[in-house]
């Protein structure tokens, strides 16, 4: 358990940036190589590549090698395990969101055991 903490950890913590989220978009339309991740930004290449680093560390993606290029590919399973763990909570809140509802409703329902404006002695 104390693993998959840890691995949503680096992976919540790779995504939390917006350079990295394009990234990770881009590659969930296909394999992609540096120059072609770098088109879209104002960073150098060296910017882009301490971005890969980083999305490559947490499991994100994954590099191979063809020929004189490296492209880079998507790597579902973190990604998986990241929205398991937000569908597991997304339906305890759900949940719990739902029972306030009912009791909010339950409580305006219910009849008022004084009168406005009458204290009982």
């Amino acid at each position: 358990m104390v693993v998959a903490e840890k691995q949503l950890d680096v992976t919540f913590a790779a995504l939390a940036d917006s350079t990295r989220r394009a990234i990770v978009a881009r590659l969930a339309t296909g394999d992609a190589t540096v120059n072609e991740l770098a088109a879209p930004f104002d960073l150098t290449l060296p910017g882009i590549s301490k971005h890969l680093k980083v999305l490559e560390r947490s499991g994100l993606i994954s590099r191979t090698r063809h020929a004189q290029f490296r492209p880079c590919h998507l790597e579902t399973a973190a990604l998986d395990a990241a929205v398991g763990w937000i569908e597991t909570n997304r339906r305890i809140w759900a949940e719990r969101f739902d029972k306030l509802d009912e009791h909010l409703r339950d409580l305006r329902q219910a009849p008022s055991s004084t009168k406005e404006g009458k204290v009982d002695d």
